[in-house]
């Protein structure tokens, strides 16, 4: 028989995040797809499902992720014989048979078994679940959780490298537009249960449903798994496996920290190799100018190379010559999709599989400047000769309202500027229009290309030298420079009658034409106040 897949070490728990630690890594939605795909793909093979699975990342990071839901469908249909679904006599313990009501097997919730396709399968998961939730009791400093039902809370992925402790280094985006959690738990590492916990799996279910046992190693495992007619099936008797996990972002501010991302896997045509498919809460592509083609499921390069390369490892193990089809499906995907920039970028129907590392780091804003990198270059696909590039909301609807921009042209900077005006230089579109508030233009006038609060400020001093070039007296001056706010500086200017949005519109176009160098892009600058107003203009 084919040899079993090695142990799955117990990952080390991680603390609640304190001040007094480095901010906790995380993960990557597409590493977790890869981590669901390998388990699916496991289970598909030999009827049990991997948990925890461990996968290996770029930079030698090797995170162990604990399952949070699991499903195996039957290739043939179970037989609608009494003897196949079992009696109320027969039926291991814990397990409703045909028509036994959900609340006499002691756990609510669960439905009784069917007598149709696929019963014997629902059944053996379910009792799976039972059980553990029985055994399976995971403490960690903050969380303590009991697995139940057919949806285990786990505590999800965590690096298991011979430190014990998160990767301390990566660059792997996070979804586009990430900037609030998303209301799921925050997760930590856990093993696979109680130490001493009996073992279960699909195949032990099937088994005392009329299935026959197969050959199990030390941990358990099986490389050959029960029919769902009773018994012994080989190596390829299920028609799809379907494996979950909780994306952990770690302190990261990301959309999707605590979705759960699931793989399941399918047998492909012969010599097909790997095909994906976007499944429920994962987007379509629509637009050229991103890394896929039109109409490719929203599954990154890397991800996308991720997988096939545990797949690959995978099919050599047991022989199997690896040709499936995995569908990515993301639990609520779509509407976590409408905080990102997936629909302004043309992906359709739910989120992006992302990740270069596997590795989310925390505040490293690789997410947002990925984004608009994205943008520029569906910008470019769509022929658009003008984008604007604008500091939130209000300045956006300014600059598309006066000049026409379509949504596909219309860049969201934020506070990098710098990364908006580094990548048109290798990458230029004939026009850009930059505009926001009179603080965070007041810095790009005054040389920062990051204009978020915590890393730059408001220099009043040189606010003050820009009103005396555009005729401020002395005494004016001296009000500026002792003023509140850039805003505030801005009120007594124009109380005054001194057109100082218009200075810094001018320097600010200066310092963008500084960073483009010689690329072919003509600069404007338009300076808004809180109401969205135009006060100045370069």
């Amino acid at each position: 028989m084919p040899p079993t897949l090695p142990p799955d070490p117990t990952p080390p728990p991680t603390t609640a995040p304190t001040p007094s630690r480095p901010l906790r890594y995380g993960w990557t939605t597409g590493a977790c797809a890869t981590a669901a795909a390998k388990a699916a793909y496991t289970a598909l093979l030999t009827g049990d499902f991997p948990d925890p699975v461990r996968i290996h990342l770029p930079k030698n990071h090797q995170p162990a992720f604990a399952l949070t839901r699991e499903h195996l469908t039957p290739a043939h249909p179970a037989p609608t014989s009494p003897t196949t679904t079992g009696s109320a006599d027969t039926a291991p313990e814990g397990v409703a048979s045909a028509g036994q009501a959900p609340e006499e097997t002691g756990h609510p919730g669960l439905e009784p078994a069917s007598t149709g396709s696929g019963s014997i399968e629902r059944v053996a998961t379910e009792r799976v679940a039972t059980e553990r939730a029985r055994t399976e009791h995971v403490t960690t400093e903050h969380v303590t959780t009991e697995r139940v039902a057919t949806e285990r809370v786990t505590t999800g992925p965590v690096d298991i490298e011979s430190s014990g402790v998160g990767p301390a280094e990566g660059d792997a985006p996070a979804e586009p537009g990430s900037g609030s959690a998303s209301g799921g738990e925050r997760v930590a590492g856990a093993g696979e249960g109680a130490p001493g916990a009996p073992s279960f799996s699909a195949r032990d279910s099937a088994h005392g449903a009329g299935g026959a046992s197969s050959d199990t190693d030390e941990n358990g495992r099986t490389a050959q798994a029960d029919s769902p007619g009773g018994g012994t099936a080989g190596l390829g008797e299920w028609e799809s496996a379907m494996a979950g996990v909780v994306k952990d972002a770690g302190d990261d501010p990301d959309v999707t920290h605590g979705a759960l991302v699931m793989a399941t896997v399918r047998r492909g045509e012969p010599g097909s190799g790997v095909t994906f498919r976007a499944g429920p809460g994962v987007g379509t592509v629509t637009k050229p100018g991103l890394p896929l083609a039109v109409g490719e499921p929203a599954i990154n390069p890397v991800p996308r190379r991720m997988m096939r390369e545990h797949i690959e490892e995978v099919a050599a193990l047991y022989g199997d010559p690896g040709d499936v089809v995995i569908e990515i499906s993301i639990e609520n995907g779509e509407e976590l999709a409408r905080h990102t920039w997936n629909p302004r970028l043309g992906i359709l129907g739910g989120l992006s599989v992302l990740g270069t590392t596997g590795v989310v780091v925390p505040y490293s804003c690789s997410a947002w400047i990925d984004s608009i990198r994205r943008g520029i270059d569906v910008a470019r696909a769509a022929g658009h000769t003008h984008v604007a590039g604008c500091t939130g909301s209000t300045s956006e609807l300014v600059a598309k309202n006066l000049y026409d921009l379509p949504d596909d042209a219309l860049l969201d900077m934020g506070d990098f500027a710098g990364a908006v005006l580094k990548y048109l230089r290798r990458h230029p579109v004939p026009r850009l229009t930059i505009a926001g508030g009179v603080g965070k233009l007041a810095k790009l006038a005054d040389g920062h290309l990051d204009l978020h609060s915590g890393r730059s400020q408001v220099n009043k001093d040189f606010l003050a030298t820009l009103a005396m070039e555009a005729g401020a007296t002395d005494t004016l001056a001296t009000e500026i420079r002792t003023a509140n706010t850039a805003l505030a500086a801005l009120h007594l200017s124009q109380a005054a009658g001194v057109p100082l949005a218009d200075r810094i519109a001018a320097h600010a176009r200066r310092t963008a034409e500084h960073v483009l160098r010689e690329a072919p892009v003509t600069v404007d600058v338009i300076v808004i106040d809180r109401a969205g107003t135009i006060v100045g203009r370069a």
